[in-house]
């Protein structure tokens, strides 16, 4: 392709100029790329240019005052801001995107809401794809990844591959950290769904100001004029959002009690369902399910008035409800035990995350006694640590104190941390986090619950360069052990 073609402002005598792909990683340099030479939180792009050049690399962009062909015929082109401009050229280098592409951001309840969406559209046979934690889902091709949000690159070459299978409906997670990097630039999204915000990535971001500015980038700048917001207006950011929506004209559904348009009205335990009233646009409307949980009931509702905005019908919406599964590691129950207790499965790891857990389970099991296997990741936000062992101590009736993802940091010291606010009578710590959550489920007594929280759908542990097992494949294995000893008869396990 040539560089008059993806480069807006380029010099007319560079125009003609072919190359053949993109890279901001010297090592995947090949013959004729253009490599974008962009400073990272530990390492600069700079660093690395004359290896993009001795892997092929015929042009760099970087912030180096040099523009020209220098003797080798290498051709350096000056930008004050590489990163914006990498991915600016992405979008024109992969130029078509599906019509109707939605993004939601906010500390929690992200991966649940795309979630539902893509079941919800998938269930009325429209192709849709959800690009987040979970990777990239869709009818016609999957993919693991990463990172919640992808890289600028690969986001736009994903959605040029997704416009191509004709798939014109995409939900996309925004994390922070995307944002604020401008990985999602140049998108241009129909819709932006705000969840919550609370203490989060405070490692990278250092301030809780600018965590909550990362995330209004969204709704200031990326989110197309006249576009679609569907915010929480009970949480104290809404003000904010509100007014960005009136100075952007932004269409909105708010969520709330008072006069949102977005109302759930009443949640009646039925059996081992739950049935939901809820108003939109002025009438009531109601479903049923089997999700666990106050918050996944307002995930869901999310995820219903972002399907309607993408032209489906909400009687279509509703009857699909029924067949909505829970997500991976998500308020989800795994396994079944012989006694009638539960083992549920979150990915909470941020004290707000794990009290609103704790909460809905709380509600939907008022009887029950709720135990919980916990830890805190390592080289990630410390402060957290001893209001993650608060928030577990209020809520909670046992609790087994294990290791999370201790990564490089000495595990025995991130417990010590999060031990601080906990009664010493309440916790048992167990370093191994398989001898804890075996331990858990063996001492699980008739009615109770286990909620196995942190790690969620994760399928390793992270140990310096080694990992492990996944949290869901050590209870199945604990549950199955525990059902050897009790018996089939729920009198007798009583």
């Amino acid at each position: 392709m040539l560089l008059g073609k993806v480069f807006k402002n380029i010099n007319q005598k560079y125009k003609s100029i072919n190359f053949n792909n993109i890279r901001f990683n010297s090592k995947d340099c090949k013959q004729n790329d253009i490599f974008f030479a962009i400073n990272g939180n530990h390492s600069n792009g700079n660093e690395y240019i004359n290896d993009a050049i001795s892997r092929g690399a015929k042009v760099i962009i970087s912030n180096l005052k040099i523009e020209g062909f220098n003797r080798k015929k290498i051709l350096f082109l000056r930008s004050k801001h590489p990163r914006r401009l990498l991915s600016e050229v992405a979008s024109n280098f992969y130029n078509k995107k599906p019509k109707n592409i939605i993004a939601v951001t906010g500390t929690n309840g992200k991966t649940s809401i795309a979630n539902f969406y893509y079941q919800i559209l998938t269930l009325n046979k429209k192709k849709v794809a959800a690009i987040g934690t979970l990777g990239v889902l869709s009818n016609k091709f999957n993919l693991k990844t990463n990172n919640t949000s992808i890289d600028s690159v690969n986001i736009h070459k994903i959605l040029k591959k997704l416009k191509n299978l004709k798939v014109e409906n995409v939900i996309l997670e925004a994390s922070s950290h995307g944002l604020k990097q401008q990985r999602l630039n140049n998108i241009n999204f129909s819709t932006a769904i705000f969840t919550n915000l609370s203490r989060d990535h405070l490692d990278y971001h250092k301030t809780f100001k600018d965590y909550f500015h990362s995330k209004l980038i969204l709704f200031k700048k990326l989110l197309k004029k006249k576009g679609n917001i569907i915010f929480d207006e009970n949480i104290k950011e809404a003000k904010k959002l509100d007014q960005i929506s009136k100075k952007r004209n932004l269409k909105k559904y708010s969520f709330g009690i008072n006069k949102s348009s977005v109302k759930v009205l009443n949640i009646q335990k039925v059996n081992n369902q739950k049935k939901v009233d809820f108003l939109f646009n002025n009438k009531i409307y109601t479903f049923k399910t089997s999700l666990i949980g106050r918050i996944q009931i307002k995930n869901l509702v999310f995820a219903i008035v972002a399907a309607s905005l993408s032209k489906i019908k909400i009687k279509d919406i509703l009857n699909s409800i029924k067949k909505i599964k829970p997500i991976n590691g998500r308020l989800e129950k795994i396994g079944n035990l012989n006694n009638k207790s539960k083992v549920i499965l979150d990915y909470a790891h941020t004290p707000e995350a794990l009290k609103t857990v704790i909460l809905n389970i709380k509600e939907d099991y008022p009887l029950s006694k709720i135990s919980l296997v916990f830890g805190c990741g390592g080289n990630r936000d410390k402060d957290k640590r001893p209001i993650m062992g608060a928030v577990a101590n209020k809520y909670c009736d046992k609790i087994y104190l294990t290791d999370d993802n201790p990564r490089f940091e000495n595990p025995r010291l991130i417990r010590s941390q999060i031990k601080k606010r906990i009664k010493s009578n309440k916790f048992l710590e167990i370093p191994s986090r398989s001898l804890a959550i075996s331990t858990a489920i063996r001492k699980l007594k008739s009615g109770d619950i286990l909620i196995v929280a942190g790690k969620g759908h994760e399928n390793y542990q992270d140990y310096k360069t080694r990992k492990y097992f996944s949290d869901k494949s050590e209870i199945l294995k604990a549950i199955k052990s525990k059902n050897l000893n009790l018996s089939k008869s729920i009198k007798t396990n009583i």
